[in-house]
């Protein structure tokens, strides 16, 4: 939980939704940020609908139980965290910053939102939560456009850019 990772979007799009539904937010992790999390928490009168889990060891079994991820990051280079989401079959409501579009397939994964737009975000998450089968859809699309990014599949594709980066290279020994 640092800065970056915008720990206070994220309780306050988990606010808006909670709003129109009942639902719980489970924080995984530890940090700088952790305890403005939960002041946070504790002045929006959510303490009873948000788990602090630390660091654990149980974060596929944790993702595994949630319907939606948020990442609602400033910068991140790839989005490993949104792939391990959509892995465990989960939609990503994320930001569409850095590498995170890479991974994160607007209106078919989950969706992307500008850095800092709650209500977007919001939004997004409302129109999967309210809509049984269209969220279903999305977690099936997670869970497929995940696999592409198994070993399986990035293997070849490294050794294919290897080999193509050595046959356009003269050997001088």
């Amino acid at each position: 939980m640092r800065k970056v990772k915008r720990i206070p979007d994220i309780i306050n799009v988990f606010a808006g939704i909670r709003n129109q539904e009942n639902a719980v937010l489970l924080m995984i992790g530890d940090g700088p940020e952790r305890e403005k999390a939960e002041w946070q928490v504790r002045e929006l009168g959510l303490t009873d609908c948000v788990k602090f889990f630390g660091k654990t060891n149980e974060v596929r079994r944790l993702l595994c139980m949630s319907d939606l991820f948020l990442l609602t990051s400033e910068t991140e280079s790839f989005g490993l965290v949104a792939l391990e989401a959509m892995a465990a079959r989960v939609p990503v409501l994320s930001t569409n910053s850095g590498g995170i579009p890479e991974v994160n397939v607007h209106g078919h994964t989950g969706y992307l939102s500008p850095v800092g737009d709650v209500a977007c975000m919001v939004a997004h998450g409302l129109a999967l939560l309210q809509n049984p089968e269209k969220l279903m859809e999305f977690k099936i699309n997670a869970f497929e456009h995940a696999k592409g990014f198994g070993i399986e599949s990035i293997v070849p594709k490294y050794e294919a850019a290897y080999n193509r980066a050595l046959l356009g290279r003269r050997i001088v020994s």
